[in-house]
């Protein structure tokens, strides 16, 4: 029997491809270890996100690859870990050194559910296996702190420069809002600069660690608090979301402008509100509409990342505190919430690759 070895192993790998990012496992420097037992054949893939949406494509490819290549092969372990790669930019580095990347949830309208849409898109990370954070930008109407059922006030650190706030967390979900600063019924009269200025803050004087991926929960439309965001950190990217009528499109359409205008990435779209199905009778309305999002997404070229129904579980949840994708994870809206997560993981690892220069190849 001809004898198995790594360099042959490495070779077999060369004929996988990422699905996402169209090249090989070897020249994305995925292939991060190969151990070889008699016939026994282990090889470990490191993916760009542990919320990979192709994880067991790749791993069963791996395995063809390798029997095609040496039929002697006994049993072949493909071990999966992940390591997010990082959206490099120097003036990201200096506000949030530890975080990799930024993330807008934005709407052109009020009343469209991203709030919602951002918590448990967070979750669904978290629970992937990612490290995440999400900032309440939406300082006049900070929903998060309820949602994520947090309650309390964040504690300061002293920074070697300065003093630091640490971000309360639940749900493995780093959070900062100013509803933690301020009492539940206290409304916040603030003129725009004000505004603008402590959502700046909730960046530069928080102590937000290690991130994967840090979420903005922005408020509605395109005003001082969105130009704020793009002008003092570049974005990895922005998902856009809407409600398929019309009325939610068109202004959707300009919160997506918005981001062109200042060269942020838009990640996708997710329509929210997509159907209702009747739970007595198992029969879909489209109360809204039907194909909005998808057809927006379409007419922008850009990603369609998926449509949320309308369920009262799903705004049970936001009421209690208790997102969905954590409450009841085998319901049918949860795991369209978590398909959606990984195609946004997806599209933030295709857009790192396309901005990055050289691989390293280290075996």
């Amino acid at each position: 029997m001809p004898e198995i070895t790594k360099e042959i192993i490495i070779n077999a790998l060369r004929k996988v491809d990422d699905p996402d990012l169209h090249k090989d496992l070897v020249s994305l420097n995925m292939v991060k270890e190969v151990e070889i037992n008699g016939t026994k054949i282990t090889a470990t893939i490191e993916l760009t996100t542990p919320a990979c949406p192709l994880k067991d494509k790749i791993k069963n490819d791996c395995i063809t690859a390798i029997k095609n290549e040496v039929p002697e092969a006994g049993e072949i372990v493909i071990e999966m870990t992940a390591k997010v790669r990082t959206h490099a930019n120097q003036q990201k580095a200096q506000i949030l050194p530890g975080v990799k990347n930024t993330i807008a949830v934005a709407s052109g309208k009020g009343g469209v559910g991203k709030s919602t849409v951002a918590v448990n898109l967070a979750v669904a990370l978290a629970k992937e296996g990612a490290k995440v954070g999400l900032l309440d930008a939406d300082i006049y109407g900070p929903s998060i702190p309820l949602m994520l059922g947090i309650k309390g006030k964040p504690q300061i650190i002293q920074d070697p420069v300065t003093q630091k706030m640490v971000p309360l967390e639940r749900f493995g979900v780093k959070l900062m809002s100013i509803g933690f600063l301020v009492d539940d019924d206290a409304p916040v009269i603030w003129r725009g600069p004000m505004a603008s200025g402590a959502a700046k803050q909730f960046m530069s004087d928080v102590n937000w660690g290690e991130l994967d991926y840090l979420i903005f929960d922005l408020p509605p439309g395109t005003g001082d608090i969105q130009l704020t965001l793009v002008q003092t950190i570049p974005l990895t990217g922005a998902v856009i979301v809407t409600t398929p009528q019309p009325v939610s499109i068109i202004d959707a359409k300009k919160g997506l402008q918005m981001f062109n205008r200042v060269n942020v990435p838009i990640m996708g779209v997710v329509e929210n509100m997509s159907y209702f199905i009747a739970p007595d009778t198992g029969k879909r309305y489209d109360i809204f509409g039907h194909g909005g999002g998808k057809d927006f997404a379409e007419e922008m070229n850009v990603p369609f990342l998926g449509g949320i129904p309308i369920d009262p579980r799903i705004r049970e949840g936001g009421d209690l505190g208790n997102p969905i994708v954590y409450n009841i994870p085998d319901s049918d809206e949860a795991a369209k919430i978590v398909e959606i997560s990984k195609k946004l993981a997806a599209q933030i690892s295709i857009r790192n690759e396309e901005s990055s220069q050289d691989v390293e190849i280290v075996l």
